[in-house]
This record gives structure tokens, sequence and C-alpha cells, in this order.
């Protein structure tokens, strides 16, 4: 592997400064369920169109370790 190619494969990945745990509402989706009933066709259904995630404002993650409390 030559100089060039460890410069190329660094450049794909960025390490953050600070830690960063994963929403524990969401699962990092930045979205959360909000099913809803619907009539489509005349035939009710169940229609999920979620809604943004109030705990990492659709961040998908939390600055910092924060333990699921």
């Amino acid at each position: 592997m030559s100089e060039s190619d460890d410069e190329d494969e660094g450049a794909e990945f960025e390490v953050s400064e600070e830690a960063h745990t994963i929403c524990h509402l969401c699962g990092g989706a930045g979205f959360i369920a909000n099913p809803v009933q619907a009539v489509i066709g005349d035939v009710p259904r169940t229609i999920d169109n979620g809604r943004p995630c109030p705990a990492c404002d659709q961040d998908g993650f939390l600055v910092g370790l924060v333990p699921p409390v």
C-alpha cells in the first residue's frame, strides 16, 4: 500500500471531536412513529408518516455519552 492510498482511506471517514450517543427515542432515525387512521380508496388503513424526534431534534444522536434513563 502506498502513502497516497493511506491518505485516501483517511478522507473517507471523519472522526468527531466530541462523543455522540445514538438517540434512545428514535434509534437514530430522527423520526418517531405517529400512526394515524386514514381512509384510502374507501378502505380504512393505518398510515405512519412519522413525526420529528423531540429528543434529538432530527439529528439521530445526542451530544456526549448519555445513558438511557
